[in-house]
């Protein structure tokens, strides 16, 4: 599927998806102890202009309908890096960081007010090894890697975040990390890692901005992703550096791909295959998201 983008008045489409999105938020059922442990998502995030693409929030909604709402909410943003480990303000309703340019004012006027996440920070520090503190940066809010898809899945805000820092790009530490924070989703935590299948941004053509072709670097990458998700390999999604096709094009910085380590690593089994909620392109970008 490609996205449609309708940015005539910005985020027309978000205020269109809102009439039934809201309702449906209200009626979903919160998470409870019977319910188990929550699966582990990877999502490919968007800009502000996820807020001009009614198709591509109402699958992110339905994603977020499709399972009991969560207690609270851990991500790990690839907006964000940042060692040692640290966490955003788990103060309730810390302004949003604005980490982007160039678009509509409408975009930089938006809010997210959260509740207080202060015990989820908590469970996070208490997870890490004695030896491993995590700092909370106060006055950091969520950046756009957090809210804009999260504005989408919980639009009624009303789901305490917190957000992790991303301290490496080492595949097997953020597998790693992952382990660490495993548990909390027996706890009614949703573990999400936010990039993007494919962000080769200086790469784009006009005619992938404007018709949405699609790259061969983008295609090839994605398939290989999925194959490999697919297939549960672990370590063969860890050798991207040295295996993956179009991977100097499709992320010539891998901030964007880092967070999926984090998502296997929160999953029971990092080698369960993956379930893709979420497929189709943006701009010739692949939008894959997936479930573990």
């Amino acid at each position: 599927m490609t996205s449609i983008f309708d940015p005539r008045v910005p985020a027309g489409a978000f205020d269109e998806f809102l009439v039934d999105a809201l309702p449906a938020a209200r009626e979903q059922r919160t998470w409870s102890d019977g319910d188990g442990a929550l699966p582990s998502l990877y999502l490919s995030h968007g800009a502000p202009p996820l807020f001009d693409d009614g198709p591509w929030m109402r699958e992110l909604h339905t994603w977020a309908l499709s399972m009991p709402k969560p207690k609270d909410v851990l991500i790990v943003s690839a907006h964000w890096e940042s060692a040692p480990l640290s966490i955003s303000s788990s103060a309730a309703a810390t302004p949003l960081v604005y980490d982007f340019g160039g678009f509509a004012r409408r975009y930089y006027e938006m809010t997210y007010e959260t509740p207080d996440a202060s015990d989820l920070a908590r469970r996070v520090a208490a997870a890490m090894p004695d030896r491993e503190t995590v700092h909370e940066h106060r006055s950091r809010g969520l950046d756009h890697g957090a809210w804009v898809p999260l504005k989408v899945m919980y639009p009624l805000g009303d789901v305490p975040v917190l957000q992790l820092s991303l301290p490496t790009h080492d595949p097997h530490r953020l597998l790693d990390l992952g382990r660490r924070i495993r548990e909390l989703r027996a706890e009614g935590t949703l573990v999400i890692g936010s990039g993007f299948m494919t962000h080769g941004l200086p790469f784009l053509t006009r005619e992938s901005i404007a018709s949405g072709t699609v790259p061969g670097w983008s295609r090839d990458f994605d398939a290989w992703a999925a194959e490999l998700l697919a297939a549960g390999d672990v370590e063969g999604l860890a050798r991207y550096a040295a295996d993956a096709p179009g991977l100097p094009y499709a992320h010539p910085t891998v901030e964007h791909l880092s967070p999926l380590f984090v998502t296997l690593g929160a999953a029971d089994d990092p080698e369960t295959p993956a379930t893709t909620t979420v497929e189709g392109w943006m701009m010739g970008l692949s939008r894959r998201s997936f479930q573990v």
